[in-house]
């Protein structure tokens, strides 16, 4: 039987780095930001931050919080017709409008 090689992140060089720009101190607004329940999230990686961080295919995807696990939220999202509980830290979320 074949070894799966690499690990979580492997091959995700561009899609969890940040720009030039936005490199530095992350800010602790968003360290610490409080989400409620039912809320529209979307999924983007803080790449300074390994604690917490989802696996690379939900990159970019919206979700809907459905409550708090420690310092952690729980997301709902839809993988294919599949639908998945992630627990994400919320430097890793965005609001979505």
């Amino acid at each position: 039987m074949a070894k799966r090689v690499g690990g979580a992140r492997r091959k995700t060089r561009h899609i969890l780095s940040k720009h030039y720009k936005d490199k530095g101190k992350i800010s602790l607004t968003r360290y610490f930001k409080e989400y409620k329940t039912g809320e529209k999230v979307i999924l983007k990686a803080e790449p300074a931050v390994q604690k917490g961080m989802y696996f690379p295919r939900f990159h970019g995807k919206v979700g809907i919080v459905k409550g708090k696990k420690g310092n952690c939220y729980e997301v709902l999202i839809k993988d294919g017709k599949l639908e998945k509980n992630i627990i994400v830290h919320p430097v890793h979320l965005k609001q979505a409008k």
